[in-house]
């Protein structure tokens, strides 16, 4: 584990104190803080850790689409929670606003 990474991890534990119930279910805060357990401390190439970074970010886009998060906001929570994980787990697409 890397200071950056640890700095992350502190950054999306944050957000996650920060929202409320109205802008984070239960599960959603469980699954994004799941994420970031898991990239935190993920080897380079780890599966599991791709898997759960392409979860967070289905999931970071399905609050965007349906107007409960703006696409800057899921945006900015998605880069801090794929940079808990190792350098570059894999090029995932950005999450932009419904048109």
């Amino acid at each position: 584990m890397t200071n950056e990474r640890a700095q992350a991890y502190g950054r999306v534990m944050k957000t996650l104190e920060d929202m409320g119930p109205a802008k984070l279910h239960d599960l959603e805060r469980h699954r994004i803080r799941g994420a970031a357990d898991v990239l935190l401390f993920a080897p380079p190439n780890d599966p599991a850790a791709l898997d759960a970074l392409t979860g967070v970010e289905q999931m970071l886009r399905q609050l965007s689409d349906s107007g409960r998060w703006t696409a800057q906001r899921a945006n900015e929570l998605s880069d801090d929670v794929a940079a808990c994980g190792p350098a570059l787990i894999g090029e995932l697409p950005v999450i932009s606003s419904a048109a």
